[in-house]
C-alpha cells in the first residue's frame, strides 16, 4: 500500500495573506511543514501542491517535490485530486500547509484505518476532537460532526449537532479537524462531481463525499494543532518552535 502526503498550499489567505511564506525560525512556514512531513517517515512521498510560483520555487530549491495547480480551487480536495491523477498511490493524506508541527500520532491512526480495512469499505478517514466550551460548540466556524456506533460520519454541520433537547442525557460534541486520508479513487470521484447542494449550503467539502455515497471513518484525537491563521498565531508558533529546538 503506497501512502503519500499532499500539502495544498495557496499563497493567498483572507486573514493572513502570504502566511505560508512567513519566516518561522529561519525557514518559511510551508518549508517547515514540508520537512516535518518528510521527517515523520509515515509517507512514501511528500508533495506540495500550490498556485504560487514563490512557494513552488521554495520547495524545488531544496530538492523537494512541488506541483503547480492548473486551475483555481476553493477546497483542498479538488486541488489535491487534480495533482494526484497521474501519481502512483493507494492512500493520499492531506497535510495542512499552515500546521508546521504535524501530529504524527493522529496521522498514524488515520493510516491504520486503511491497514485494518482489507475489504476496502472505508473511502476516507478524518479526525475529530471533543469540544466542551459553549462558545466553541455554537461557533459556526467550528464544523461539528456526528457519527454512528462504528465512528462512521453521519453528518457535518456548522450548526450545533446534535440538538440537546433532553437535558437529562449527556451529549458529547465533536469538532471536525480538516485532516483527511483518502483512497485515491474517492478523491477522483469527488473531483469529477460538481458541488452538491448540502455542501454548497454548509460550505463543508466533507459533505460532498457523503452526498456521493462515500464512507468516512472518524478518528478521535485530543491533540489541538498549532495552526497559523493570524500574525498572532505565527508568534505563538515561533515560541513553540523555540521551546523544542533550544
Amino acid at each position: 500500500m503506497k501512502i503519500i502526503a499532499m500539502i495544498p498550499a495557496r499563497y493567498s489567505a483572507t486573514r493572513f495573506p502570504g502566511k505560508l511564506m512567513k519566516d518561522l525560525g529561519g525557514k518559511p512556514v510551508i518549508l517547515r511543514t514540508y520537512e516535518a512531513a518528510l521527517n515523520s517517515n509515515l509517507f512514501d512521498d511528500v508533495y506540495i501542491v500550490t498556485d504560487s510560483d514563490i512557494i513552488f520555487k521554495t520547495i524545488e530549491n531544496v530538492g523537494g517535490k512541488a506541483i503547480m495547480s492548473k486551475k483555481e480551487y476553493e477546497c483542498g480536495s479538488d486541488r489535491i485530486a487534480e495533482a494526484v491523477v497521474d501519481i502512483d498511490a493507494d492512500i493520499v493524506i492531506n497535510v495542512q500547509g499552515d500546521e508546521p508541527f504535524i501530529d504524527e500520532v493522529s496521522l498514524s491512526k488515520l493510516i491504520d484505518v486503511f491497514k485494518k480495512d482489507p475489504e476496502k469499505e472505508i473511502d476516507l478517514a478524518s479526525l475529530k476532537v471533543q469540544i466542551t466550551n459553549k462558545e466553541d460548540i455554537e461557533n459556526p466556524n467550528n464544523v461539528k460532526v456526528i457519527t454512528d456506533i462504528n465512528n462512521l460520519a453521519i453528518y457535518f454541520s456548522r450548526s450545533v449537532i446534535p440538538f440537546h433537547r433532553d437535558q437529562n442525557i449527556d451529549v458529547k460534541y465533536y469538532k471536525h479537524k480538516g485532516v483527511y486520508a483518502f483512497r485515491k479513487q474517492a478523491l477522483i470521484d469527488f473531483y469529477h462531481t460538481p458541488i452538491t447542494p448540502l455542501e454548497a449550503s454548509e460550505k463543508i467539502e466533507a459533505i460532498r463525499y457523503q452526498e456521493i455515497g462515500k464512507k468516512i471513518k472518524m478518528v478521535e484525537t485530543d491533540v489541538e494543532a498549532v495552526g497559523i491563521d493570524t500574525p498572532e498565531d505565527l508568534e505563538k508558533a515561533i515560541k513553540y518552535l523555540n521551546k523544542y529546538e533550544f
